[in-house]
């Protein structure tokens, strides 16, 4: 709406880029356009006032399907006066001069012609197609029937209307029907997703079954590898045995042959001490067995002393010197 101002007995509008305005007075066009700003008479001026920007119009209608099911089409049309000059002259867009208030509604009409032109295409062809094809392929088909027939009418054009573009935003059937229409889709997902649920659960059973048997593979590697361990270590005591006892034999061989050695050299050196004093002696007793027997007696009576403890008194009797004194004479004899 444009903007009205009162000074004295004049009024001045200033209008808006979106907001096509004319100004007559006594019948003749005075000025006409968007974006108007002048000044003028309320006793004689007349203003129409058209917006020329695009607007959105929601449309909601309810149509029955080939299998007589009830939907409701819920659908968006876009328009815009293409024409302001021809729209002003066939509608009332006529302002109140004095305070710039819209004097009819003039937009509602616009409104109701798209809404019915919109709904008798939209009406006919969900008429022909069963309840699942209306919910699913027919939107396209609905949404280019409505557009179609918005965009041939004449009457749109009578009143400078034009039709910039028409979307269907929704087809719904009626809340009871589309519970019953979702239920087997419903189901099929429940379904879906059961399996995957159970595929889960067995995927991660047969998981566990890898693990457990992945853990008991485990334990025979590790009892066979202790079982190898054991018995090498079994061989290595064994070898460590038979290498100690190996070792010791030869050491008790050594010892062995070494005491025989030792035994065999102290056998040959007594066998020659004594082969040396059988000789000694053999020598002594040749000499001994020339020598006269007071001079062994002599000797042994020497070798007697050497043995006989220390004497310290000693008492010879004339008996004793008489004998020892006869044998030596017998002797020098």
């Amino acid at each position: 709406m444009a903007d009205v101002t009162n000074r004295l007995f004049l009024r001045h509008l200033r209008g808006t880029p979106t907001v096509w305005v004319r100004f007559q007075k006594r019948g003749r066009d005075v000025k006409e356009g968007t974006g108007q700003s002048f000044w003028y008479r309320p006793l004689t001026a007349v203003l129409s006032e058209v917006p020329v920007d695009d607007r959105e119009l929601p449309l909601m209608f309810h149509a029955r399907t080939a299998d007589f099911a009830d939907v409701t089409v819920q659908a968006t049309v876009t328009y815009r006066v293409a024409d302001p000059a021809l729209a002003a002259a066939r509608l009332d867009f006529s302002v109140d001069p004095y305070g710039g208030q819209a004097r009819a509604r003039p937009l509602d009409q616009v409104a109701t012609l798209l809404t019915e032109l919109a709904q008798q295409p939209a009406l006919d062809l969900l008429a022909r197609v069963p309840l699942a094809d209306a919910l699913t392929v027919a939107i396209t088909e609905v949404r280019e029937a409505v557009a179609a027939a918005l965009a041939d009418d004449p009457r749109l054009g009578d009143v400078g209307v034009a039709v910039v573009s028409a979307r269907v935003v929704a087809i719904r059937p009626e809340p009871e029907m589309e519970r019953s229409l979702q239920t087997p889709t419903r189901e099929a997902v429940q379904q879906d997703a059961d399996k995957a649920t159970y595929a889960r659960r067995a995927l991660a059973v047969e998981q566990e079954r890898a693990i457990a048997e992945n853990e008991l593979q485990n334990k025979i590697e590790l009892a066979r590898r202790e079982q190898q361990l054991v018995e090498q270590k079994g061989a290595n005591d064994r070898r460590r045995a038979e290498l100690t006892a190996a070792a010791e034999l030869a050491a008790a061989q050594g010892e062995a042959e070494k005491a025989r050695t030792l035994a065999t050299a102290q056998a040959d050196r007594v066998r020659e001490v004594g082969a040396a004093e059988a000789d000694a002696e053999a020598a002594r007793m040749a000499i001994y067995r020339d020598l006269p027997t007071g001079v062994l007696h002599a000797l042994a009576m020497r070798d007697l002393a050497g043995q006989l403890p220390a004497i310290g008194q000693l008492t010879v009797t004339p008996d004793l010197l008489t004998g020892a004194i006869a044998r030596l004479a017998d002797g020098q004899r």
